[in-house]
């Protein structure tokens, strides 16, 4: 997964990063009211958050060492 990570442009990592983030939500939510969710659910979602951050800061990092 995080070789197609990336492979994948900072656009399309801050729409995957939002779109894991609204997924984080609506998981807070449905613990909230009482639905039933999976547990592994959280780790799996917040572990996903982080790879594309990181993913996203390797970029940052690459392109100000590149523009020096």
């Amino acid at each position: 997964m995080s070789k197609e990570l990336h492979k994948k442009p900072a656009a399309e990592l801050r729409a995957e990063l939002m779109k894991l983030r609204k997924e984080q939500f609506a998981l807070r939510l449905q613990r909230a009211t009482g639905q039933a969710i999976k547990p592994d659910q959280f780790g799996k979602v917040r572990k996903s958050i982080a790879r594309v951050k990181t993913v996203l800061r390797a970029q940052q990092m690459g392109q100000q060492a590149g523009g020096k």
